[in-house]
């Protein structure tokens, strides 16, 4: 003879959500509003909004942050946009603020301070994660919050960043824009996910893909591993092929390339990988970002081929 697991009791209930529980799962414990006004008098919960309590004092940690945000809202509430990335492993793109998305008929009687409350017609429960905490899938996340940035190019660099860590694929980011679809900033987001899927594994990256379309250039080949002169593996960010038989290098550098130790690196990593059938440049990611006409004349003068034209073997041979 088995027995019916018995409910769960309020102390389980907020051991699960870090220590909060709304006062609709108090009631429905069976927990009346005169034992909750003791456990407050006592000074032994704190409210954190007119809906959510916490069974801990003290400062609210970022978790329980995330809870109180779809607490107070209900049950239909997701955690949304960056805070949901951020819970499911996005790193360098924190913000203080805990987005949560609401259905658009939901009526809220106040803010809640820390708390930025977005509405939406989409169907929230298709875009639920698995976890505990009720978050948004990591892939409709980030394109939400793609898709609402004045900046495309804080767009697409998320988009960038959740695949470079690992986290997701373009394949799979491409059919959450067709399952979201209409969608803010579509055509940019698909454009920079096609740049990815080709290799390009940062934002600076994208730029020099879209760069060598705008111009007609063929598309470096990038990250190839190369062995210097002091016997260590490097990668290099983009390579093409030359007509002589050389290769045409460029690194890209980003702004934390100007710091003292790495810029030294930089210049000793150059020494170790220059050779006669090599050409090395270097252009700075604000340049491709701002002056992209200006780069690519120097690729055109230094022989960068056109798209569709296979270099022919030079005096150098292959390499």
């Amino acid at each position: 003879m088995t027995s019916e697991r018995s409910a769960p009791t309020w102390r389980e209930v907020a051991r699960a959500q870090e220590g909060l529980i709304c006062r609709r799962q108090l009631a429905e414990l069976g927990v009346d509003r005169h034992r909750v006004r003791a456990q407050l008098n006592a000074e032994r919960w704190v409210a954190r909004s007119s809906m959510v309590l916490s069974t801990t004092t003290g400062a609210p940690t970022r978790t329980q942050m995330r809870w109180l945000g779809v607490l107070h809202a209900g049950p239909r509430a997701l955690l949304a946009d960056l805070s949901a990335a951020e819970v499911h492993g996005l790193q360098r793109w924190h913000r203080d603020e805990v987005t949560v998305l609401i259905p658009e008929d939901l009526v809220m009687d106040e803010p809640v301070e820390g708390i930025v409350y977005r509405r939406t017609r989409r169907h929230l429960p298709s875009m639920r994660s698995a976890l505990t905490l009720p978050a948004m899938k990591l892939e409709p996340a980030v394109l939400h919050f793609a898709a609402y940035q004045r900046s495309g190019r804080t767009a697409q660099g998320v988009l960038a960043a959740v695949v470079q860590q690992g986290l997701t694929s373009p394949t799979a980011l491409q059919e959450w824009i067709r399952r979201m679809k209409p969608l803010h900033k579509a055509p940019l987001l698909r454009a920079c996910l096609t740049d990815i899927a080709g290799g390009a594994g940062s934002l600076a990256e994208v730029d020099l893909a879209r760069l060598c379309r705008t111009h007609g250039l063929a598309p470096p080949v990038r990250q190839t591993r190369r062995r210097g002169s002091d016997g260590r593996l490097r990668y290099t960010d983009a390579e093409w092929r030359l007509h002589d038989g050389r290769t045409l290098v460029l690194e890209i550098d980003g702004g934390f390339h100007m710091e003292v130790e790495h810029w030294e690196e930089d210049m000793a990593r150059e020494r170790s990988l220059a050779g006669q059938d090599r050409i090395q440049v270097r252009c700075t990611s604000r340049e491709l970002r701002d002056e992209p006409d200006r780069v690519a004349a120097d690729l055109i003068r230094l022989g960068v081929p056109r798209a569709g034209v296979v270099p022919l073997s030079g005096r150098y041979g292959a390499r």
